[in-house]
């Protein structure tokens, strides 16, 4: 297996939230590797994308000082990815929002560079053709999830965008784009 840390940057956790960290990292390789033959196994590669979110609105949202991390496993035909954000605004807490892997990089200020929903079979959109990772901010300013697709994103210069409703089940939508994470492999 290779694991790669792609950094952007030192992400400070407290004890409760690094142990839900932990155990969201360890479950996604794990459901990657329950997926896998043992040989296949040896061919698993794990990314770690962390990072400040980049601000993609120009009104106030509850990111401003967020930071985000994104942990790809892969495997010969499925993926396992989690997404963590913490230091959302507190005043956020109940509410859900969309998230997504899109094809386009992540620009600050920019939120049309990130292009659309990475999606396997352009005209079919469902969390199977696409990387939903929708999630509800709890009371301490944070939101996790985590997603199995069966299948493996192609690496280039991609962004997991945060947008400000949760996803629609039919069209894949999910209001305006409010910040991203920059996932490059």
């Amino acid at each position: 297996m290779t694991v790669h840390d792609v950094t952007t940057a030192p992400i400070a956790l407290d004890n409760g939230v690094r142990r839900r960290h932990l155990r969201t990292l360890a479950l996604a390789l794990l459901g990657v590797l329950m997926l896998l033959t043992p040989a296949a196994a040896a061919a698993v590669s794990a990314y770690l994308f962390r990072g400040p979110v980049q601000d993609l609105s120009a009104v106030a949202d509850p990111f401003g000082d967020a930071r985000a991390q994104v942990h790809l496993a892969t495997g010969d035909d499925s993926s396992r990815v989690a997404l963590i954000v913490q230091g959302i605004d507190r005043s956020a807490a109940g509410n859900t929002y969309g998230a997504h892997l899109h094809v386009g990089p992540c620009v600050e200020g920019n939120g049309a560079a990130a292009l659309g929903h990475y999606n396997v079979a352009p005209g079919v959109i469902n969390p199977q053709t696409e990387v939903w990772l929708d999630f509800t901010v709890n009371p301490g300013g944070v939101g996790h999830s985590a997603t199995t697709v069966p299948f493996v994103p192609a690496p280039g210069t991609r962004s997991v965008v945060i947008h400000e409703a949760p996803t629609n089940p039919v069209t894949g939508a999910a209001g305006a784009r409010l910040a991203c994470l920059p996932v490059v492999w």
